[in-house]
């Protein structure tokens, strides 16, 4: 299982294209939507040799890709659009943070999609990535998922306002299907965390405090990944004005603001939920530290009344002749009695002053 953090990639030469992720034997598989307002065309099994027949500039077409280990047919779709190799070399890397860029007439966008994984506490990342040019939209998905289902139907379908809109308001869609991904994972780990704040009130295992440490790391990367996402984001929301984006339609740069304040909303939860997880560790030690008082209290009592009782065992343990004690014949159960109302005398003390 992938570790929680970033992580150092292998070294690749700019002019070699490489994918770096860890689904090497996964078979890439496309599919492809052409449509308009008025007209759909799916193609489910699309073979990169239909691709200057099937696509339509008039209409908005959406290729999407499953897979990354096909460096040849990455390469094609990077000749047909005419996109640089760097860009390539981003969309196989996926130990890229995510960006925005834009160069001549393409819009390039990756971004990290994070869902929490069954029975683990780990988080299951995905490297995505999205080319925008001339109504031709492609995004590249390490893996098959069930991400976009819902976007699909809305298309097949003509629900919303997708058919009418351009490829920006597609890529909208798609961002926003994969920042819910974002609150998913935190709803999941706030749920395991919910699970550890009331193990630690109950238990002293030493086990809960490294599972809150593993939930804060999650949680760091969490932010990590969101960051980037955020900055990427601000920057198409506060330069609308400056026709930055050519590949954005003016009237579209609102949609991208609605998710710059989701991101903002996200980082948000992502602090409150990091504070729990302080209060949580926190409460744990203080809980150990009353425990341990409460041990030491209890042994300092116990000390505290043999003290008095050691001192007159040691007195008669002297071997001197002439002590009177030692040849009156009630001597024994004298010194036993004494020893008895001192003992009882301490409890009594101890008890009034609230010491136990």
């Amino acid at each position: 299982m992938r570790k929680i953090r970033y992580k150092k990639g292998r070294k690749v030469q700019p002019s070699t294209l490489e994918y770096t992720g860890i689904h090497n034997k996964l078979q890439t598989e496309m599919q492809l939507f052409v449509y308009d307002d008025s007209d759909l065309t799916e193609y489910p099994d699309f073979k990169i040799n239909e691709f200057s027949d099937a696509i339509d500039l008039k209409k908005i077409n959406w290729l999407n890709i499953h897979g990354l280990s096909d460096i040849e047919l990455i390469k094609s779709i990077g000749t047909f659009l005419d996109v640089d190799n760097f860009i390539l070399g981003d969309i196989l890397n996926t130990t890229r943070r995510t960006k925005l860029d834009e160069l001549h007439d393409i819009l390039f966008f990756n971004i990290k999609s994070l869902l929490p994984t069954e029975h683990s506490d780990n988080i299951s990342v995905e490297h995505i990535s999205f080319l925008i040019k001339e109504g031709i939209l492609v995004s590249f998905q390490e893996k098959r998922s069930d991400f976009f289902v819902h976007i699909r139907e809305r298309i097949r379908t003509h629900s919303g306002i997708v058919r009418t809109k351009k490829a920006d308001y597609l890529l909208y869609l798609l961002l926003d299907a994969i920042m819910e991904n974002f609150y998913i994972t935190i709803e999941a780990e706030e749920d395991k965390v919910e699970l550890l704040i009331s193990l630690s009130k109950t238990s002293a295992n030493p086990s809960i405090l490294v599972q809150i440490e593993k939930h804060r790391d999650n949680f760091n990367f969490l932010k990590r990944s969101i960051i980037p996402l955020r900055d990427s984001l601000y920057s198409i929301k506060s330069i609308k004005d400056d026709d930055v984006f050519n590949a954005i339609a003016h009237e579209n740069f609102s949609f991208f603001a609605r998710l710059h304040q989701k991101s903002l909303e996200l980082l948000d939860q992502i602090d409150d939920d990091m504070v729990t997880l302080d209060s949580a560790s926190n409460f744990f030690f203080s809980s150990q530290n009353h425990k341990m008082n409460e041990v030491m209290k209890t042994l300092t009592i116990v000390s505290a009344i043999f003290i008095p009782l050691t001192f007159i065992v040691g007195v008669y343990g002297m071997n001197f002749e002439n002590m009177p004690e030692l040849k009156n014949p009630n001597g024994y159960y004298i010194v036993i009695g004494f020893m008895f109302s001192i003992v009882i005398g301490m409890v009594y003390y101890f008890k009034k002053r609230n010491w136990f």
